[in-house]
């Protein structure tokens, strides 16, 4: 064994390596991405890495390798298991023979998702057990858990972290790779009986999965990570307080040696393990449940309390004891736990003091960086459609972005693939709108293809604009299928957007260079013109895939008029206004893309290289 600092994404990739995983699949969302990264990484020989397409693809890839008896781990993030939810539902009617473990990172906040969503939540949904680390290194040390129990149960099963847990850190005891497991998987057998899923087999399944999953919340009350604590004193207390994953480190930190309370850690909310439940709530008055996104072990306590005629008074987010929804932190539970116990100090400023002699930050808005082409695409259609009646959908990527001002081009943002399909709705509404979809290339192949497909069997009117700038850069620069890179590094053939739009009818796609204004703006003007579906590929790369620009851009103050047009029109962050009414360039942050030029209209601005 070694010791390592590693972040919590780290700690559950390890951990998959080894308990001896044969297959990894997954795609890129924030905070769940780093897993697949750390395995690729390590370039272990006999795992096959990939990010897949999307998160349907890659459940049903994992699903696929579990038949055949090999251990596979699937990640996304929380809104990614929607994506999923299709095959996991009929598969955990259907089982797997490998240990199969599905990570979703929840992202209470949320930080950097649409919604907040609780994978506990889904989990009892999809009857699916699920297992709630509350550290890095027990992420570590659950995903092997994880793999045995879903080898004994023949199900997949849930490891569910939060972004705190999964962007952490901590020292973690890991194997060497040499003292990994090694898994052999015994192969595929037919049996259409087993893996063909038909009404009677549903019917069988469900009924068995509710005895297992009854006798498991037996099982799971002795499993030493779900506990029960008493008070340090010795009392017989008459509160109590129930928590889970990070949040049962802040109510630790919150709890005094003297406070003579009970505590209770779910370390398993699914099934929830009742019987420790039972010995936890006797001889109590009251429970407060300290939890994120929903009241899940709340709820539970409730339903045991009612089962079994127990006189509590379980309170939580459903008594507005504990906020309905958003992040806690450990200042926020320590004012929880203190009013709940009935302290004066109710700040809980001795657990978190303020920093009174910290700076104050800086407002820092989300921006595209500067030179980012994707400015550049909003633009060009701005500019080719000004005076139009024209409606702007907008989809998942650095693009949303698209939104703010001064380009105020993002109308509409669903989820991962709807702009597209979104535009479509939209047009058969008002028919003439010009309808525009933005979508990233990297959410093209995850979920804009059928959207495509959608609008050309139907007769929509509307303009695809394909934002390609060879990349996912929104995740971290992933790789995806129009890059021909994998995961692990090698190049493949990439796919090629153009031909794929052509394939399913397009009889108009144009390719243009959106850092070339002019053109850019013409291609926009001359494919719109064009009915029915027609697409713009606005192809150039993210700029941090390039080397540094040498050559940046500045202002030459003698001929800049003032009139700001640069910072009004394209809101740039290396454009930077100055007392005197005219404008500079931060020359740390220009990388030259030569846009500012081409709008100048006094010429001001030169000394880019596109």
């Amino acid at each position: 064994m070694q010791k390592r600092f590693l972040m919590g994404n780290q700690a559950i990739g390890l951990g998959a390596l080894a308990a001896g995983v044969n297959v990894v699949a997954g795609y890129p969302g924030t905070p769940s991405t780093e897993i697949i990264e750390t395995i690729a990484a390590e370039h272990p020989k006999d795992v096959h890495v990939e990010w897949s397409v999307n998160e349907k693809a890659a459940m049903e890839v994992a699903a696929g390798a579990a038949y055949a008896g090999a251990r596979s781990l699937v990640t996304m993030k929380c809104v990614g298991l929607n994506v999923a939810a299709d095959p996991l539902m009929s598969l955990e009617y259907v089982g797997v023979k490998g240990g199969m473990v599905i990570v979703v990172a929840d992202d209470p906040g949320p930080i950097s998702s649409q919604t907040e969503q609780d994978t506990r939540t889904f989990a009892r949904f999809s009857k699916v057990p699920v297992f709630d680390p509350c550290s890095v290194e027990e992420a570590y040390q659950m995903v092997g858990e994880a793999f045995e129990l879903s080898e004994r149960l023949n199900s997949p099963v849930f490891l569910r972290a939060t972004t705190r847990i999964d962007h952490g850190y901590e020292a973690v005891e890991v194997a060497e790779p040499s003292e990994r497991a090694r898994h052999v998987p015994e192969g595929f057998v037919r049996d259409p009986k087993r893996w063909v899923i038909f009404p009677a087999l549903s019917v069988r399944s469900h009924a068995a999965i509710e005895q297992r999953n009854a006798r498991l919340s037996d099982e799971l009350s002795d499993y030493p990570r779900n506990q029960v604590v008493e008070p340090a004193s010795g009392a017989k207390p008459r509160l109590g307080i129930a928590s889970h994953g990070i949040n049962w480190q802040y109510a630790l930190e919150n709890v005094r040696p003297d406070d003579d309370v009970r505590l209770m850690r779910v370390a398993t909310p699914f099934p929830f393990p009742e019987r420790l439940a039972l010995q936890f709530l006797e001889g109590l008055d009251e429970v407060l449940c300290v939890e994120e996104l929903d009241p899940v072990i709340e709820r539970a306590l409730l339903e045991v309390c009612g089962r079994n005629h127990l006189d509590v008074r379980i309170r939580g987010k459903l008594t507005g004891d504990v906020k309905p929804s958003g992040e806690n932190s450990v200042a926020y539970v320590g004012e929880v736990v203190s009013k709940f116990l009935g302290r004066k100090d109710v700040d809980a400023s001795s657990v978190a003091p303020a920093a009174d002699d910290a700076p104050q930050l800086p407002v820092r808005p989300p921006v595209l960086c500067a030179g980012c082409p994707h400015r550049a695409s909003f633009y060009a259609v701005k500019a080719a459609m000004r005076g139009k009646k024209c409606v702007f959908c907008g989809d998942i990527g650095c693009y949303t972005l698209g939104n703010a001002a001064p380009l105020d081009m993002c109308d509409t943002c669903l989820c991962m693939g709807a702009g597209i399909t979104v535009a479509q709705g939209l047009w058969h509404v008002e028919p003439d709108t010009h309808a525009f979809a933005f979508v990233g290339d990297s959410t093209f192949f995850a979920s804009g293809i059928t959207g495509v497909v959608n609008a050309f069997y139907n007769q929509a009117d509307l303009t695809v604009c394909v934002l390609d700038n060879s990349t996912t850069a929104m995740t971290g620069h992933q790789p995806h299928p129009g890059t021909g890179r994998l995961a692990t590094g090698e190049k493949v053939t990439p796919v090629s957007i153009e031909r794929v739009l052509r394939a399913i009818g397009l009889a108009c796609v144009e390719t243009v260079d959106p850092l070339d204004h002019a053109a850019a703006v013409e291609a926009v003007r001359r494919v719109e013109a064009q009915p029915g579906v027609k697409a713009i590929i606005f192809k150039s790369p993210c700029v941090f895939l390039e080397h540094p620009r040498r050559e940046q851009a500045h202002v030459d103050a003698e001929v800049c008029i003032g009139c700001k047009r640069c910072v009004r029109e394209l809101g740039c962050p290396a454009l930077v206004p100055q007392p005197d009414g005219k404008v500079a360039i931060d020359s740390s942050q220009c990388t030259g893309c030569t846009l500012c030029e081409q709008i100048c209209p006094t010429h001001a601005i030169s000394g880019g290289e596109r």
